[in-house]
C-alpha cells in the first residue's frame, strides 16, 4: 500500500476528488491532508473520510518533513496547494510529488501563476486551447517532468471565470486517474 498526502490551500474540489476516487483502492491510501490555509475546506474534507489532518501555519519546514516520514507517507499530491515546496522535502520526495497546474505547461506557469491569474494570461495571449498539465514537482515552480496533458479549445467569448470552469472539470476527470498510474508505475 502506497500512502499520499494530499495538499490543499482552498476550496479542495480536486482534494475531495482524490479522497472520493482513492477511498476504496487496495493499492493507495490517502492517509494525509495538509493545508497552510485555516480558512480551507481542507480539514472538512479530511473529516468526512477519516483522515489525519494538519495545519502548517509557520511553514516549519523540518517539522513537516518529520511528519511526513513518521506518516509513512511515500507521495505528495498537490490539489492547489499555494505555497512554494521546501527544498528539503522536494529532495526527500523526488519525483513523488505531483502538481496539477491549469494550463499548458510550460506556457503560464510559474510564480504567481494560479487560479485566475493563469486563466487571464491565457485569455490576453494569443493561445486558442488551454488545458492542464499533471507534473512531478522540483525546486522550480511547474518545470518539473509533464506526466499528462489535457486540452480544451478556447470559445470566442471566453473569460478567466469561464475558462478556470472548463479547466477545473478536466481537473476532476483526470487527476486521480494519472496519480494512480503514475505511482502504480512505480510499485
Amino acid at each position: 500500500m502506497k500512502n499520499i498526502a494530499v495538499f490543499a490551500s482552498g476550496k479542495g474540489t480536486n482534494a475531495d476528488k482524490i479522497c472520493n476516487y482513492f477511498s476504496n483502492s487496495t493499492k493507495i491510501s490517502v492517509c494525509l491532508c495538509v493545508s497552510n490555509n485555516q480558512k480551507s475546506n481542507l480539514e472538512n474534507i479530511a473529516r468526512s473520510y477519516k483522515l489525519d489532518y494538519l495545519l502548517l501555519e509557520n511553514n516549519n519546514k523540518e517539522f513537516l518533513l518529520n511528519f511526513l516520514k513518521k506518516s509513512k507517507i511515500d507521495f505528495i499530491v498537490l490539489a492547489g496547494y499555494l505555497k512554494k515546496i521546501p527544498t528539503d522535502i522536494v529532495s526527500e520526495f523526488k519525483n513523488r510529488i505531483i502538481n496539477i497546474h491549469p494550463s499548458l505547461l510550460p506556457k503560464h506557469g510559474g510564480k504567481g501563476m494560479y487560479g485566475l491569474n493563469v486563466h487571464s494570461a491565457v485569455i490576453n495571449s494569443t493561445d486558442k486551447t488551454s488545458g492542464i498539465t499533471i507534473h512531478f514537482a522540483n525546486n522550480d515552480y511547474d518545470k518539473g517532468a509533464i506526466l499528462f496533458q489535457a486540452s480544451l479549445d478556447l470559445k470566442p467569448n471566453e473569460t478567466a471565470k469561464s475558462l478556470s470552469h472548463r479547466t477545473q472539470e478536466l481537473e476532476h476527470l483526470h487527476y486521480a486517474k494519472i496519480i494512480e498510474k503514475t505511482i502504480i508505475k512505480s510499485l
